[in-house]
């Protein structure tokens, strides 16, 4: 699942210290919602792809500036990307129904 992607990239940056701060801090839901996707073997929803997509593309825009973390920020801008274009494939599917 991609934001298990995205929660080992932000964990490993000392972005997050676990799935509950990911949920709250990155995707804007309560600090148990991975953790229910994960027991529903449902699929997140768009919208929480999307605030994860512009929060990561912040945060990688600000790394980059700074020389030591410009590698780190390139990995952040970079997925999210991948954020973004899962949720504009998953619209397209949904309108066209």
């Amino acid at each position: 699942m991609l934001l298990n992607e995205v929660y080992e990239l932000v964990k490993n940056a000392g972005l997050a210290s676990s799935e509950g701060e990911f949920s709250q801090s990155w995707l804007g839901h309560s600090e148990c919602y991975l953790r229910t996707l994960r027991f529903k073997k449902a699929a997140p929803s768009l919208g929480s792809i999307a605030i994860c997509a512009s929060r990561l593309q912040k945060a990688g825009e600000q790394m980059v500036s700074v020389a030591r973390y410009r590698q780190l920020g390139m990995r952040f801008l970079a997925m999210s990307e991948r954020c973004h274009t899962y949720v504009n494939r998953e619209a397209i599917e949904i309108e066209l129904g």
